[in-house]
């Protein structure tokens, strides 16, 4: 109930433009708050089937993870045990209030960061990071404004833009390194990529995730620390007599036995 209805209450608020609107975003201004909306927390409100059934969930998420995922009335986050379509509208609508205000309070000189809050409510670790730039991208920032929230603006908040945030000589080296252009397509980001056709074969292929992980001018393969975690995802599904791919949503206690 908690979580169903707290996407009505946003009907409530002031409408976009309003005196009141306005009010809020001038004191928060005024107090130089910052905004990390977290979009990403709570997507799958809006979109249940989109988001339990996500492509990275067969091979990177943890069955134990998908166990708190599912249908539960003490589970924090797992309130899918009666979700309805008009659960979803309401969401849709809230999230269309809420990222109007996060949008103009960044036009407005406002700072805006990126954070997933991942763990829970089907938003997995990393991916969740990614699907964040996407929803900032869709609440109206530019794709050369997300990656500034994401980069820049949160070193700022950190107190540490003289460190990170950007690529300047003697600041550390925290990269990460892909093929393709992430301002045109922000699914490159993904680990697991994105299709594309290729035309002189006919035949779909997959590409983009982030080649080499930099940190502290320590280079890490990151297609290999992929492949480590799908190792230990495949892991625990044979240690539980799991078959690989997606897990399912229903009969929760079946996938649990040894």
């Amino acid at each position: 109930m908690r979580f169903g209805e707290a996407g009505r209450l946003w009907a409530q608020a002031a409408e976009p433009g309003s005196d009141q609107w306005n009010k809020v975003m001038d004191r928060l201004l005024e107090r130089g708050f910052t905004l990390d909306p977290t979009f990403t927390a709570y997507l799958t409100s809006r979109d249940f089937m989109r988001m339990s059934r996500a492509q990275w969930h067969a091979d990177y998420t943890m069955p134990a993870l998908w166990d708190y995922y599912r249908p539960s009335r003490t589970n924090h986050g797992a309130y899918w045990f009666d979700w309805t379509t008009e659960h979803e509208m309401a969401w849709k609508d809230n999230y269309r209030r809420w990222m109007r205000f996060v949008n103009d309070y960044k036009n407005r000189g406002g700072r805006v960061t990126v954070g997933s809050d991942s763990g829970y409510i089907y938003n997995l670790y990393g991916f969740g990071y990614i699907q964040e730039m996407e929803l900032l991208r869709e609440a109206g920032f530019s794709p050369l404004e997300v990656i500034h929230a994401a980069t820049q603006e949160g070193a700022r908040l950190l107190g540490h833009e003289d460190q990170i945030g950007t690529i300047r000589v003697g600041r550390k080296a925290d990269l990460v390194v892909i093929k393709g252009n992430p301002l045109a397509n922000m699914k490159l980001l993904f680990g697991t990529g994105s299709i594309r056709l290729d035309d002189a074969t006919g035949k779909v292929d997959r590409v983009g995730g982030v080649d080499y992980t930099i940190k502290d001018g320590i280079i890490y393969d990151a297609k290999a620390l992929r492949a480590e975690v799908r190792a230990m995802v495949a892991r625990q599904k044979a240690e539980r007599g799991m078959p690989p791919g997606i897990m399912t949503i229903e009969n929760a206690e079946a996938s649990t036995l040894p």
